[in-house]
């Protein structure tokens, strides 16, 4: 293993690798917001109201952000692919049972066990990239794991939500779950075994303990700040598809909601941009694409302000497009910068903060704008972009090679 410095790009394992990672990130994702486009049909089915129903999203992405430091801790002990292994198939079989449920009670228990399965591919997956591709092109690599997260979170709307509608909720899921197995075979398959991380089961001399491997991330100013980076850009982004919808089926733009549920399809601009800002950070560095990004980020948001469905629509684009930018580069440097032996848990960490910031601002500046109207809701969004930025150039721009 010592003379193991990483895969590179025009090599087979490279390929499988982010092949078999880009389907690791569409069976996760798509699970986790299965059920977001058939909640109308779904609290029909089980007469329940619109925020219970919106719980069977939310208790998917807190288990997801309960488990991401365990799994951490799991990898460290029976190696990264294993631990990734056994997550998505868990979760896939909890996921094919989700339709059966008969009440909400064991919908959300179901929804809550699946969302701690899921949490092992991304408390994994970035440490398993730091250490098994070469470090010049780690940037480039998260960046196409980054677009499968996209194709997921899109294709778990966008596949649950005609099925549901004329079939029923119960189908629309599990047709989700069928696209989520095929991609996990697809991701067990291709995804070669570690060679440049050596379970903690196997070493002749043990490491530092987990309390240890957490608090010299928490110690790191470069670390906190980006985890600040997930807590606040994914915030500004769930909070902003949350209330989208509200917004332009009101006047002055009374859109049809069939129409609004298309916007999702914006989700693409980050599977574009996100491996893009990847190799870019590869060329000219991590931190001017970070920054750049969150730029684009707040750019697109001040354009969703204006009153024209073309301009928000395409400030939406945008919007989305820097914020998975932003997302790549972040969430790619973390476990980088990170001690060798605390990457699963820097990565971890960062999705604490990523997913604790999705559960935190897209409940809170829905208050901003139900008490003070959209443009005041933008403004804070922008706010928050601002601070993420400020954040990086005062601890990152020095370290743009770690």
């Amino acid at each position: 293993m010592s003379d193991f410095s990483g895969h590179v790009p025009g090599s087979r394992q490279y390929r499988r690798l982010l092949v078999g990672l880009f389907f690791g990130g569409v069976a996760t994702f798509a699970q986790l917001y299965a059920t977001q486009a058939v909640l109308p049909q779904l609290a029909s089915d089980l007469r329940i109201d619109p925020a219970t129903a919106a719980l069977t999203v939310s208790a998917s992405t807190l288990g997801l952000a309960v488990a991401v430091l365990p799994w951490s801790v799991v990898a460290d002990r029976v190696g990264r692919v294993p631990a990734m292994a056994f997550g998505v198939i868990s979760a896939t079989v909890l996921g094919a049972t989700a339709p059966l449920a008969s009440d909400v009670a064991v919908l959300l228990t179901l929804r809550l066990l699946e969302g701690l399965a899921l949490g092992a591919i991304p408390a994994v997956a970035l440490a398993y990239l730091s250490e098994e591709v070469d470090v010049r092109h780690v940037a480039a690599a998260a960046g196409s794991y980054i677009a499968g997260t996209t194709v997921g979170g899109l294709s778990g709307r966008l596949v649950s939500g005609p099925i549901g509608e004329v079939a029923g909720w119960r189908w629309g899921v599990a047709s989700v779950i069928l696209l989520c197995a095929v991609s996990a075979v697809i991701f067990l398959t291709l995804v070669p075994r570690a060679r440049g991380f050596v379970p903690g089961r196997t070493r002749t001399m043990p490491g530092p303990t987990v309390v240890a491997r957490v608090m010299v991330n928490l110690r790191a100013p470069v670390q906190l700040t980006l985890y600040a980076q997930g807590f606040l850009l994914m915030g500004a982004f769930v909070a902003v598809y949350n209330y989208l919808g509200f917004h332009l089926t009101a006047p002055p733009f009374s859109l049809a909601p069939a129409v609004v549920t298309l916007l999702f399809i914006a989700y693409l601009a980050g599977t574009v941009s996100s491996p893009r800002a990847g190799a870019l950070a590869v060329r000219i560095g991590r931190y001017p694409v970070l920054v750049g990004s969150i730029v684009i980020t707040a750019a697109g948001a001040a354009l969703m302000s204006v009153p024209v469905t073309v301009v928000v629509v395409v400030g939406l684009v945008v919007f989305t497009a820097g914020f998975f930018a932003a997302h790549a580069v972040a969430s790619g440097w973390t476990p980088v910068a990170a001690e060798p032996q605390a990457r699963a848990q820097a990565s971890s960490l960062y999705y604490l903060g990523y997913y604790g910031g999705s559960s935190l601002f897209g409940w809170l500046l829905g208050l901003i704008f139900t008490g003070s109207g959209w443009v005041w809701f933008m403004v804070t969004v922008i706010g928050m972009c601002a601070v993420a930025g400020a954040l990086a150039r005062a601890a990152l721009r020095a370290r743009d090679q770690a």
